[in-house]
């Protein structure tokens, strides 16, 4: 009756049904039909919870304080309103994504004899030698994560002492500004240039903070795009080994490069055991497929495994197979290749544009990967105004601001160009931006 009434499919009204019966609207019995369910009133008089502003801020004073800021990270993820166009966005558009073969993996991986059993803690040994080769290390130095933000939670809680330092680059990704911060952890800003973090400041910050870690994204850096050089790459391993600490390597877009060779990750050419590397393969592939890897060498690899065990027992085994199915399939290699030629598309359009519409902010160099542009705004710019002119005029970008973990040196925005549909909607983004600009003046 639904189907021909409505003019839609017995699919469209059985997952209408079947929400509707989560929310306890409609109750189902088998062999007489669907029924609205009865009216339930809300029972118990209202709590007041003012107490709670007290509990949740009263702290030892001899304690690190704990800011769970996620402003930041919910700006990235909030999704942009219908009719503006997504320059905020670090993941895929749909076009980008890989969804029928995830719907393929994932309905061949709940057919897999024991897919849904309990997984090794550390994950599935496959996966975990997946990630292995294409790391450079042995299966064994390998944790399956529920994607990169979790496993860079794991690695700070694991890493850096509470109430202690940790070393960022500056600027850097604002979630794992948050991540730090939640964990009670002080960031501690280290510059970076054309060519990544600045090793003469690095060893200065260790000595001053007596960190333990430096957290750092080599490839392709959130948000300035920059990969570090091969010398500094060496230079930031000896001056970690020197002070006794720890690289936190966040691998996040080593699939997302536009086409040609890349260095390898820091981790397999660590003569030390200092680095401890995340991958995640979220970001080539769907915000939804939360599967990623810890690799370490030597103890600390243990207490990554138990201080994940504590937090989340593993990664469900349902997911791990059908990312399994995923990386095994001949399409994902061809995935691959369209992700890059799509990425390097959007990229062109969007530093033609720049250079056509507002030249003083197009990048001296282009990306070679990645999936933003890190612009500078003109002196005196005010970030949070400009941001809004923008959205009024149809188009998300994100402030500079949040990307600083102590105060910003000038004004910036990220632009990014994966959520998009293509050259044609790049364009039109950078029109919005280059007109809003013109407003703010």
């Amino acid at each position: 009756m639904l189907v021909d009434r409505f003019g839609v499919s017995p699919v469209t009204v059985s997952r209408a049904l079947a929400g509707l019966a989560a929310e306890g609207l409609v109750v189902t019995r088998p062999g007489a039909g669907t029924f609205r369910a009865a009216a339930r009133e809300p029972s118990g008089p209202a709590a007041d919870t003012s107490w709670q502003q007290v509990a949740l801020t009263a702290e030892d004073p001899d304690a690190a304080p704990r800011v769970v800021d996620a402003a930041p990270v919910m700006a990235c993820l909030a999704p942009a309103p219908d009719g503006v166009i997504a320059f905020h966005s670090g993941y895929l558009h749909p076009s980008l994504r890989p969804e029928q073969a995830l719907g393929g993996a994932l309905a061949r991986a709940a057919r897999r004899p024991g897919a849904w059993d309990r997984p090794p803690v550390e994950g599935l040994a496959a996966l975990r030698s997946w990630f292995a080769r294409e790391t450079g290390v042995g299966p064994a130095q390998v944790l399956v994560t529920a994607g990169g933000q979790a496993a860079l939670a794991t690695a700070l809680h694991a890493l850096a002492p509470p109430g202690g330092a940790v070393l960022v680059e500056s600027p850097t990704y604002p979630g794992a500004l948050a991540a730090a911060r939640a964990a009670g952890l002080r960031p501690v800003p280290v510059p970076v240039d054309g060519e990544g973090v600045r090793p003469d400041l690095l060893a200065d910050a260790f000595a001053a903070s007596g960190a333990r870690a430096f957290l750092c994204q080599p490839l392709f850096h959130n948000p300035t795009a920059v990969v570090l050089s091969d010398a500094r790459r060496r230079q930031v391993r000896e001056i970690a080994h020197a002070a006794g600490a720890f690289v936190i390597e966040d691998d996040f877009a080593r699939r997302l490069g536009h086409g040609g060779p890349l260095p390898p990750p820091m981790v397999a050419d660590d003569p030390y055991g200092a680095v401890v590397h995340v991958a995640s393969l979220t970001k080539p592939t769907s915000p939804s497929l939360r599967i990623g890897a810890l690799v370490a060498r030597g103890p600390v690899l243990e207490r990554l495994r138990a201080i994940q065990v504590v937090d989340s027992f593993f990664v469900p085994r349902p997911l791990q197979e059908a990312t399994l199915e995923l990386v095994g399939a001949p399409a994902w290699p061809r995935h691959l290749r369209a992700v890059a030629a799509g990425l390097r598309e959007r990229r062109d359009a969007m530093v033609a544009a720049l250079r056509e519409r507002l030249p003083a902010l197009a990048p001296a160099a282009v990306p070679q990967g990645g999936y933003h542009l890190w612009l500078p705004l003109p002196d005196g710019t005010d970030e949070t105004a400009l941001t809004a002119a923008v959205l009024r005029r149809g188009l998300a970008v994100a402030a500079g601001r949040p990307y600083f973990p102590a105060e910003a040196p000038a004004p910036f925005v990220r632009v990014t160009f994966a959520d998009t549909s293509g050259a044609e909607e790049v364009t039109e983004g950078v029109r919005r931006l280059a007109a809003a600009l013109a407003d703010c003046r």
